[in-house]
């Protein structure tokens, strides 16, 4: 997956925790993140000032990316093939988001799992278990 279609799938899935997402397009939603941060940031410094505490274009732009951040790092998760209920992780200090960012770093399960199929081999159904 290339950076325009993460950014593309990170907004077509805005609210959706359900299902798998490949490191691509996870990372290059958190570098496309960083970046636009950094610009709303220059942006809110020179319209508002250095020395306020006020950042209205930072602060939209975080609470426009908070809920796809979140599902995609749940979507992250499941490619791994672990709970999204792990991203609670985040609440223990420094080693918590420690363990996610290695788990983030992994290779999704190959073929199926639990989540789905494997978004980054278009045979991904084909590996699906038989249900009884």
């Amino acid at each position: 997956m290339n950076f325009q279609q993460a950014i593309a799938s990170g907004f077509r899935n805005y609210v959706s925790f359900s299902g798998r997402a490949i490191r691509s397009e996870f990372w290059y939603w958190q570098l496309f993140v960083f970046l636009v941060s950094i610009g709303t940031e220059i942006i809110d410094y020179s319209f508002v000032g250095g020395d306020s505490i006020s950042t209205p274009l930072t602060s939209l732009w975080g609470l426009a990316t908070f809920l796809p951040g979140l599902g995609l790092a749940i979507r992250r998760l499941h490619d791994t093939d672990r709970s999204g209920w792990w991203f609670f992780l985040v609440f223990i200090p420094l080693i918590g988001f420690i363990v996610l960012i290695i788990w983030w770093c992994q290779k999704g399960t190959d073929g199926y799992n639990r989540f789905g199929a494997d978004r980054f081999k278009p045979d991904g159904y084909a590996n699906r278990p038989a249900t009884t």
